[in-house]
């Protein structure tokens, strides 16, 4: 996990993107990728034959480039290494054009406040688009704490997809626990992924709750704040993107994790 693709972009959630990227990329002593993407303007309609819509378009330029500037400023002060690629386009393709050699993409779980850029909507296309992991951060984060983390285990392929590619993280983490309400379905035991871990020098504990009746995302969120949890790690859209459509725990977490998850399909 040494190339860190981050989103950059002037909006609410770019400030968390910003710091937990510049946090992982000095723990992992890896290398960051900022990918700046101008999104071309959306605009109901154009009264003056098409001067509304190429104001709009120089404005967005305008601000981007106010933004590159003052990031490039602060990045030239960070003891990392980096580079800066500039895309114009809709985000999602821009970040899977450039995601062939990421080892994790630094985005937002959807941003509370703002309906746009769909921050849930361009993570979800990604994660079951680009098979690499994906930080998913809320936007009040500030920083990527390493001393605690959860795994949501089900057993299934994409939660192990998603732990096996987290080794390099939970190998710099102080405690892992690995957690999982037993409803008699799990693929695979945590006890598995207990020992999995071991042989990379990580000792996890394992939790599971038996004949547990609040939903998935439920008992997530609760063992997080139980164990003080610094970040999540789990399985994404499980039954299929379409299948979760009208709710599901992927769904659920990305709306409203109060934590950093990192999540794998």
């Amino acid at each position: 996990m040494k190339n860190i693709l981050l989103l950059v972009h002037d909006d609410a959630g770019q400030e968390a993107r910003l710091q937990a990227a510049l946090d992982l990329t000095r723990a992992l002593e890896g290398h960051l990728d900022c990918l700046d993407v101008t999104p071309p303007a959306l605009i109901a309609g154009d009264l003056y034959g098409g001067f509304g819509e190429a104001a709009i378009i120089a404005d967005e330029r305008r601000s981007e480039s106010d933004n590159k500037q003052r990031l490039l400023a602060r990045l030239s002060r960070e003891d990392i290494e980096w580079d800066w690629s500039d895309a114009t386009g809709e985000i999602a393709r821009c970040i899977l054009a450039a995601a062939a050699l990421a080892d994790l993409i630094v985005l937002n779980r959807q941003l509370d406040d703002h309906r746009l850029p769909d921050m849930r909507g361009i993570t979800s296309r990604i994660l079951m688009t680009a098979r690499v992991p994906v930080l998913a951060l809320p936007e009040s984060t500030r920083g990527m704490a390493l001393d605690r983390a959860v795994i949501a285990w089900d057993g299934r392929p994409s939660c192990i997809a998603a732990m096996r590619a987290s080794i390099p993280l939970l190998s710099r983490t102080r405690e892992v626990e690995l957690f999982t309400a037993d409803n008699g379905a799990i693929e695979v035991s945590p006890n598995d992924g207990a020992k999995y871990l071991s042989r990379h020098g990580i000792h996890a504990t394992v939790r599971t709750l038996i004949h547990a009746v609040q939903s998935p995302e439920e008992l997530i969120a609760q063992e997080c704040e139980r164990w003080g949890a610094d970040y999540a790690i789990m399985g994404a859209y499980s039954r299929g993107r379409i299948m979760e459509t009208l709710g599901g725990t992927t769904k659920d977490m990305l709306a409203r994790a109060q934590l950093p998850l990192i999540l794998c399909h």
